[in-house]
């Protein structure tokens, strides 16, 4: 059973993301009734935890909230008696990042923190850490709900639920983005919106889309292939092909381009590393650096707006209002990372999926959704057999299982390719990959 006043523990809570959910909170603080927030991180995140802690006190000083804010290194004493443990950790910071959008360019191959190889060295990196977290919480809080932000949302959600008995719920702030986009485009309200998402994180499809009850999805499909875009800021804005949009028949995500769009996308990413660009991660360092700086202002109360230039925009609207939903048993429809449980019936039941789900006290049921169509069918098995390999990978270390989930990944060319890419991010990464030996 929950408290009345609710304690909420950050995993991750010097992350410049952190405004962001302190705002979602503020502006729930009358159905949401939380006395303790606390974040916690690493030792070389102390300085950070430092700025966004004072920064999230002044936000609740603003807002006339009697919130306390903890700022602490002792993950322990942050999980303790926890009623909702939100995860938005990025193992080896943003230099890991870089090293996993650049290691795979050297060999042609798409470099992205996600998706891909780049995806792949994060998931690895970060799996023992989430489980070394998940430990913590069935001991010290085994009735708290775990919400993980942390990418790849839903190989990192894979893992904890496959490995662990914490109740947990995959997060991502693509589907939410997408519907608000979609009502930019239409000009409405983003309430009056609803998309029935399907598939697998960065990897989910919007099948139909609907005005105030009315399906519009061919009306949505026709601005799209013409001028309209969706998209999130790390991600090229390349348009989509018109015909392609047309025989999709359903609303594709801003991941899809790298695997619709690979060619292009390639050329871009190349294009970037030579002319000094760089490459996202080294673009978000300087907007890191520039936040930081903003966050330390000691007039500063509120999100900055220049948070939006990051990739989580949205993030405080799908974490909190999700936590909301859970707290006081909304029955809401929320687009998560939960296990399948037949919810697509060509997909295993025990595997992870992004799908429309209720949410309750009870936690995620996911909406039933039936067969996968055969256009989207192929890609997302294949995709998902690449998730599960690498979740064995992560927790085993085992290196036969880490070259399979690498060459059964669709971006990953051959076998060659993927065995070079492996043991470049295992010499790279060796100081966070334990389970390598």
């Amino acid at each position: 059973m929950m408290n009345e006043g609710l304690k909420v523990a950050v995993i991750g809570g010097g992350s410049s993301y952190t405004p962001e959910l302190i705002e979602g909170f503020i502006i729930r603080a009358k159905e949401l009734p939380v006395d303790d927030i606390y974040l916690v991180d690493i030792e070389e995140g102390k300085e950070k935890l430092s700025i966004v802690g004072e920064l999230a006190r002044r936000m609740f000083l603003k807002a006339g909230l009697k919130t306390r804010v903890h700022i602490t290194l002792d993950r322990r004493e942050a999980i303790k008696d926890a009623d909702f443990v939100i995860t938005q950790i990025r193992v080896g910071g943003l230099n890991a990042r870089a090293s996993d959008e650049i290691i795979p360019l050297r060999y042609n191959v798409i470099g992205q923190e996600t998706t891909g190889a780049g995806g792949f060295a994060k998931a690895i990196r970060t799996i023992p850490v989430i489980l070394d977290i998940c430990r913590d919480i069935e001991e010290l809080s085994p009735n708290a709900w775990l919400i993980n932000f942390t990418n790849p949302a839903g190989i990192i959600t894979e893992a904890v639920l496959k490995y662990t008995k914490v109740k947990a719920i995959g997060l991502c702030n693509v589907p939410i983005g997408i519907v608000n986009n979609v009502a930019k485009i239409l000009n409405v309200n983003s309430k009056r919106v609803r998309i029935e998402f399907v598939g697998l994180n960065h990897m989910v499809y919007g099948k139909e889309i609907y005005l105030d009850g009315q399906n519009i999805t061919s009306t949505v499909l026709e601005k799209l292939s013409d001028t309209a875009s969706i998209n999130m800021n790390n991600i090229p804005d390349l348009n989509w092909d018109k015909d392609f949009i047309y025989a999709l028949g359903m609303l594709p995500c801003p991941y899809h381009r790298y695997f619709y769009m690979t060619e292009e996308i390639l050329e871009q990413e190349i294009e970037d590393l030579k002319s000094g660009k760089g490459t996202r991660a080294q673009q978000v360092m300087k907007i890191e650096k520039d936040l930081f700086e903003k966050y330390k202002n000691p007039s500063l109360d509120e999100k900055p707006k220049e948070l939006e230039k990051r990739g989580g925009a949205y993030y405080s609207d799908a974490a909190v209002s999700l936590i909301n939903a859970i707290y006081n048993d909304k029955e809401e429809i929320h687009t998560v990372n939960v296990r399948n449980n037949g919810a697509i019936s060509n997909l295993p039941n025990d595997v992870v999926v992004e799908i429309n789900s209720v949410i309750s006290k009870a936690g995620a049921k996911p909406i039933v959704f039936g067969k996968l169509p055969i256009k989207i069918n192929g890609l997302i098995q294949q995709v998902k057999t690449y998730e599960l390999l690498t979740v064995e990978a992560g927790v085993t270390g085992d290196y036969y299982t880490a070259l399979m989930a690498l060459t059964a990944n669709p971006l990953i060319p051959s076998v060659k390719i993927a065995k070079k890419i492996l043991n470049d991010i295992l010499v790279q990464n060796k100081d966070y990959l334990p389970q390598f030996k």
